[in-house]
């Protein structure tokens, strides 16, 4: 009956390959990622939960105040209740329940007039549970939720259909682009896709008013002097003003402009200036380096006249007739900017300054993330990092300053497929995303209540309304595109599918509208993520495997471990590099014979450096790889002599492995890899 075991006498081909870490948890992608969303652990620890996850939910929606301000309802703590779950995991499948927790939080009422406090244990829905091994029990079912992969919030540059254009891509609000008009050279801003505006009078709008500020913003400036000899001439000759040049009158003490700032200076104009006995003009500085790309340190000031053309754009357009100073006040920016916002408005200035302040720089209607301010401060080096998570009017700047380098060849246009501009949403974001929608109609309907009741004999849990929350978990958990039945034929479609990444769902692409680059494999997926499993068909490229290695860091990043080289020896200290920060050393590869010390057995060795493969001196490596692995996920790890293989075979194998039925009695395969 039983099958004879066969004793395999095992062969280890790579065994003189030294490794230096184990292989780590491989669904930690899903248990930490819930973990940091309910904080269990703190909670139970009496610790204050971290202002992430759940709490992040709370602090933002509370406190709700009402609309006539003379009470408030404020968060104070939550609890996870954990002794009176119902049934547990396994009664749960057996009787089609789900597997959930009590979520019960302390909220007060304030009665402002008075000072009376109300405060109420409350309950706030289940929320349901994941297992030990990373699934949720769901009416019964088990179930996954697959991390989805997205486009990074932050600012981009690109160059597409001849357009360079950069995105300030917020993680929720409006969008803000600026794109290069190459024909007459301008810069324009667009909000939210819709028509768009000259890039000065954006700025104005913002409360840029002069043309003196919004120079000193993009050019540095010096003092010339005027003198009537050639030498001084022809130094002044084309310079652009970066001041007004206002003369006095010595006897009424009144004021004349002469020029404008911005006004580019002809031999007639310098014939104006000494006659009118001018003895100095502040002119803007261009760049003064000698290549484009040289950086000059004392000079950061802009090697384009890009600016300029707008103000002499904004004398046709914008400038009324009979204007003294002949440009647009602050007045004329809104009501331009409101015009494309609200067509059809009727515009009045206090309400477009409001719209377009809370538009970018109020928390309530703009949010960068964590994550968009650390791609923004990064970007941009900024001294001391911002802290907000708006915008400040300095990245409009900069992301204006940036597109014009980027223009004229300063800078690089960014790559939207590099796995630094795009990252990982786990369940816990996910999750937190969707009960931050719950909440705001809960708020919605608190404030409604608020209005029409009677303020004596109101309570707390008279205001609050569990079902948006309650509608919104069960709708995550059972409808949405990345919860899905967790695939179980054998253990490794299991693992498989909790380690999956999906480019698919809400806010993400959709299958239609996804080219070619999207799917294709990028350099920078180098131990982040699987070159080969990927499944055929109109997904491939969309829902692709993480490598063995790597993990997610706490931006949502993937990151991959090396080893550090010193001296042209491999340590045996790891270290873990975003796909942005690799892309500054050369990487070199695992090579086999290498000595126990970290020394190399060859010279040279073979390494990569942004895509770009060359042979260096041991000495020139910062960094090697950990293992040859690291570059596959778990399914192709085990597919033997898997270099030889055809990589379309290779991603059939892959994913053949997964509908593997499970033998009754299982052997030992005759190859294996290790794994």
């Amino acid at each position: 009956m039983f099958a004879k075991t066969r004793t395999i006498n095992r062969q280890y081909i790579g065994k003189d390959i030294q490794t230096v870490m184990d292989i780590p948890d491989l669904i930690s992608i899903q248990t930490s990622s819930y973990e940091s969303f309910l904080q269990s652990e703190k909670l139970q620890n009496h610790e204050a939960p971290a202002n992430q996850g759940l709490q992040e939910v709370f602090t933002s929606t509370f406190p709700i105040d009402s609309p006539n301000g003379d009470m408030s309802l404020e968060f104070d703590s939550y609890q996870l209740d954990a002794e009176n779950i119902k049934f547990s995991e396994l009664e749960c499948k057996q009787k089609g329940l789900t597997y959930a927790v009590p979520l019960k939080a302390i909220i007060k009422l304030v009665f402002l007039q008075t000072g009376t406090i109300l405060q109420k244990d409350i309950y706030m829905g289940d929320i349901p549970l994941m297992t030990d091994r990373g699934t949720f029990v769901i009416n019964g079912a088990e179930r996954v939720v697959v991390s989805q992969i997205h486009r990074s919030p932050g600012v981009i540059f690109c160059h597409d259909k001849g357009i360079y254009s950069s995105r300030i891509i917020p993680y929720r609000g409006s969008w803000l682009e600026f794109e290069i008009d190459q024909k007459k050279e301008l810069i324009y801003a667009k909000i939210d896709r819709k028509k768009k505006i000259l890039g000065t009078i954006f700025l104005r709008a913002l409360g840029y008013t002069t043309r003196e500020q919004i120079i000193r913003c993009f050019y540095t400036t010096e003092e010339m002097p005027v003198r009537n000899d050639s030498s001084s001439r022809e130094q002044l000759v084309d310079k652009v003003l970066a001041s007004a040049v206002i003369l006095k009158d010595p006897e009424s003490g009144e004021e004349k402009r002469l020029f404008n700032a911005g006004v580019r200076l002809h031999p007639h104009d310098i014939d104006d200036l000494v006659a009118n006995g001018v003895k100095e003009v502040c002119a803007i500085k261009f760049d003064t380096r000698k290549n484009p790309g040289d950086k000059d340190e004392n000079n950061d000031s802009l090697d384009s006249q890009m600016i300029i053309n707008c103000f002499e754009r904004e004398e046709v357009r914008y400038v009324k007739e009979g204007s003294v100073d002949m440009e647009p006040t602050k007045e004329d920016a809104l009501a331009a900017v409101y015009q494309i916002l609200m067509p059809g408005e009727p515009i009045t200035v206090e309400a477009a300054e409001k719209d377009l302040t809370s538009m970018f720089f109020s928390e309530r209607r703009y949010d960068l993330g964590r994550v968009g301010r650390y791609k923004l401060n990064k970007k941009f080096d900024y001294k001391d990092d911002v802290k907000d998570f708006t915008l400040i009017r300095e990245d409009i700047i900069q992301t204006m300053k940036y597109l014009i380098k980027v223009y004229i060849g300063d800078e690089q246009v960014d790559d939207i497929d590099h796995l630094g501009n795009r990252r990982i949403r786990s369940v816990g974001e996910l999750m937190t995303n969707q009960l931050k929608t719950a909440f705001s109609r809960m708020e919605r309907i608190a404030k409604e209540r608020m209005s029409l009741k009677e303020t004596e004999t109101m309570k707390p849990q008279d205001l609050i309304s569990i079902k948006p929350i309650v509608a919104s978990i069960k709708e995550f958990f059972g409808s949405s595109q990345l919860s899905q039945f967790m695939d179980q034929v054998n253990p490794l479609a299991e693992l498989t599918h909790k380690r999956r990444l999906n480019a698919l769902g809400p806010g993400g692409l959709s299958r239609d509208r996804a080219g070619f680059e999207v799917r294709d494999v990028h350099y920078s997926h180098y131990g982040r993520m699987c070159p080969i499993e990927t499944p055929e068909g109109p997904n491939i490229g969309l829902i692709v495997s993480l490598a063995i290695f790597t993990r997610i860091n706490d931006y949502g990043f993937l990151e991959a471990p090396y080893r550090k080289v010193l001296n042209g020896k491999a340590t045996n200290e790891v270290e873990y590099l975003s796909a942005m920060d690799e892309d500054k050393y050369y990487i070199g590869q695992v090579v086999e014979g290498m000595k126990t010390d970290g020394s190399f057995p060859t010279d040279m060795i073979s390494c990569r450096n942004r895509g770009n493969y060359t042979q260096r001196d041991p000495k020139d490596v910062q960094y090697i790889d950990v293992s040859p692995r690291q570059v596959i996920s778990v399914s192709a790890s085990l597919v033997p002599f898997l270099e030889h293989d055809d990589a379309n075979r290779a991603l059939m194998g892959c994913n053949m492995q997964r509908q593997a039925v499970p033998l009754l009695f299982p052997e030992p395969p005759i190859v294996g890899t290790g794994m």
